[in-house]
């Protein structure tokens, strides 16, 4: 593990300090990760709900690590996600946002959010689309118990990097128009995984999300 723990200390020391690493540690083993925390990563990224649950408790020693659900939430795994999860980044519609809200109250939580958002037509992606983030922003404002910091992007698998490109930026532009015509404060841009987040940053992104460049290809 010595080989990993210097690898993603090389890699997180590259990274402009304000920028938040979250490793996507699907199917990643709980050593592995262990290793990551002896790197410095206090942020794991997890795809799904089941799993996320038993790693947080294999993991319960380390207290002050951050966790983020970045994969799709179904609507049954919701009140698990309010328990396991600091983030949900993947909050997909207003239905799943509204849901999540009531969730919340109930469990006295009040996690911290970010839209997804397509800006690209994207059959293999959930998301909003603009049109319908605009259409959602004031009842999206006005759930009391979610913290709606910022949006998500995932861009269409193998655009060009200019196209790569001009999706995250599209993504920190209609963040700033949002700030100016809603009462949310979307200061927080999660783009980038390893292949582009080298793009993403220079777009603006306040969170990375690589994987296997930390971790190598998943099993």
């Amino acid at each position: 593990m010595t080989d990993l723990i210097d690898r993603i200390a090389q890699f997180r020391a590259s990274i402009p300090p304000q920028v938040r690493v979250i490793a996507v540690t699907k199917t990643v083993s709980i050593e592995a990760m262990r290793a990551a925390y002896a790197a410095g990563i206090r942020d794991f990224g997890e795809n799904r709900v089941q799993e996320a649950e038993v790693k947080r408790a294999a993991l319960a020693d380390l207290t002050d690590v951050t966790w983020h659900l970045i994969g799709h939430l179904q609507s049954n795994k919701a009140k698990s996600a309010i328990e396991l999860f600091d983030w949900i980044q993947s909050v997909d519609s207003l239905k799943l946002a509204q849901r999540l809200d009531r969730l919340a109250q109930e469990q006295n939580r009040h996690p911290q959010i970010c839209l997804q958002v397509k800006l690209l037509s994207d059959p293999n992606k959930a998301g909003f689309s603009v049109e319908e983030l605009w259409q959602a922003l004031p009842q999206l404002a006005a759930l009391p118990n979610l913290q709606i910091r910022g949006l998500m992007v995932i861009p269409p698998l193998d655009l060009e990097p200019s196209e790569t490109l001009k999706v995250f930026q599209q993504a920190k532009e209609l963040a700033e128009k949002i700030q100016i015509q809603s009462h949310l404060q979307l200061d927080q841009l999660s783009m980038g995984m390893s292949d582009d987040y080298g793009l993403a940053l220079q777009a603006g992104a306040t969170m990375i999300r690589p994987g296997r460049l930390l971790f190598g290809a998943r099993r």
